[in-house]
């Protein structure tokens, strides 16, 4: 079973790391929420304060599975707050560019908190993706790793909106702030293209929509939690883009990260065969052999 810990780890010191990208992230290539928390670690490797405080990225090119090399800098530093940029590159070929903050634990300042979140059943009131997709065994290996139960089961085309409660299968010790950091990380890149696709069902769709980029505001931590609610939205898709704006909650209603990420759409590669294969179920004749 994929051990996001480990799979996320990195090894070196002084702006120097290496990590190595696990098949049980795979969606199109290694999930790009699963590279950028990658990147993270890197960062919380390298930073002496231990909590992230940003994070943004350009997904340069699609990785491929095994060994990346990357490079964490240092951009400002102060007592209480430190800037880094880290790349990652693999055989020399970029592959991410991202920079966020880190600052001090304990900090003092303004005290408010007027989110709110969506009203939507506990997880433990919805069915699993894998017990209402009946194709779910075809789904990407990474829905091996991770396990999702969304509010809304839709088949027929609804608004860009994705509220669907998440878990690591199998879930860390989430001790590490980085770590944790990372797991919410992984959950705001993979609900931006799952926000944008509800308009445009029943699957197939036309396009593939691959994230340009992601940034990342966290606001708090929550170690213990095993289900966070994904809170995403699409509102807005044109000229080729899709503007996607998301939040992570933990079941108390409080929220733990914010952000916005732009899509890309290229048509899908695929779309004339998953087309075909979809009306062969509906219509119960077996698939012919290829």
């Amino acid at each position: 079973m994929a051990d996001f810990s480990e799979d996320t780890a990195v090894t070196g010191r002084a702006g120097r790391y290496r990590a190595r990208l696990s098949p049980d992230w795979e969606v199109w290539g290694p999930l790009g929420g699963y590279v950028a928390a990658v990147a993270l670690r890197a960062m919380g490797a390298e930073s002496p304060l231990r909590r992230p405080a940003s994070f943004s990225c350009l997904f340069l090119s699609v990785a491929r599975f095994g060994a990346v090399e990357i490079e964490v800098t240092t951009l400002r530093q102060g007592k209480r707050s430190r800037a880094l940029q880290v790349q990652i590159t693999q055989e020399g070929s970029p592959i991410l560019s991202a920079q966020g903050w880190t600052v001090a634990e304990g900090s003092q300042g303004f005290e408010h908190d007027h989110a709110q979140m969506p009203s939507v059943p506990k997880p433990e009131e919805l069915r699993s993706f894998k017990d209402l997709a009946d194709t779910y065994d075809e789904w990407y290996p990474v829905w091996r790793a991770i396990d999702g139960r969304p509010v809304v089961w839709r088949e027929e085309p609804g608004p860009p909106v994705w509220h669907t409660w998440m878990r690591l299968c199998a879930t860390p010790s989430l001790e590490d702030p980085f770590l944790e950091a990372a797991r919410t990380l992984l959950w705001m890149d993979l609900m931006m293209w799952n926000a944008a696709t509800p308009p445009h069902q029943p699957w197939p769709v036309t396009h593939l929509a691959p994230n340009l980029d992601l940034a990342v505001l966290f606001h708090g931590a929550a170690p213990d939690e095993e289900w966070l609610l994904c809170d995403a939205h699409a509102p807005l898709a044109n000229d080729g883009l899709v503007g996607c704006n998301g939040r992570v909650w933990t079941q108390g209603g409080r929220l733990l990260a914010s952000g916005t990420s732009h899509l890309f759409c290229r048509p899908n590669p695929h779309y004339e065969e998953e087309l075909r294969l979809r009306k062969e179920r509906e219509s119960g004749a077996a698939p012919e052999a290829r």
